[in-house]
């Protein structure tokens, strides 16, 4: 997601005691499961790892994702230069 100035969008995270996870700037959600979420973001890709992960809250359009559990790290995979999905990069 861009602005019309050629811009990313703005990328925030927020969390909340450890059990409540909002970032901005979401452009996809890859993969998730209640141990791990894979996402796309306007900064990269983004890896939350955690327990009992639940998606509140997904709005692609807005770029906001929300999510409740434990959450134990959160890491980026590249530097949000590169871009496409965890295929492309895989196959590489």
């Amino acid at each position: 997601m861009t602005y019309e100035s050629g811009q990313p969008a703005p990328h925030h995270v927020v969390i909340e005691n450890r059990q409540s996870l909002t970032v901005s700037g979401v452009e996809d959600v890859e993969r998730f499961d209640e141990n791990t979420i894979v996402l796309s973001t306007s900064m990269g890709s983004m890896v939350v790892a955690g327990e009992d992960l639940h998606i509140e809250k997904l709005s692609l359009d807005g770029g906001d994702l929300k999510v409740d559990g434990h959450v134990d790290a959160i890491s980026y995979e590249d530097d949000g230069n590169e871009r496409g999905g965890f295929f492309s990069r895989l196959f590489r």
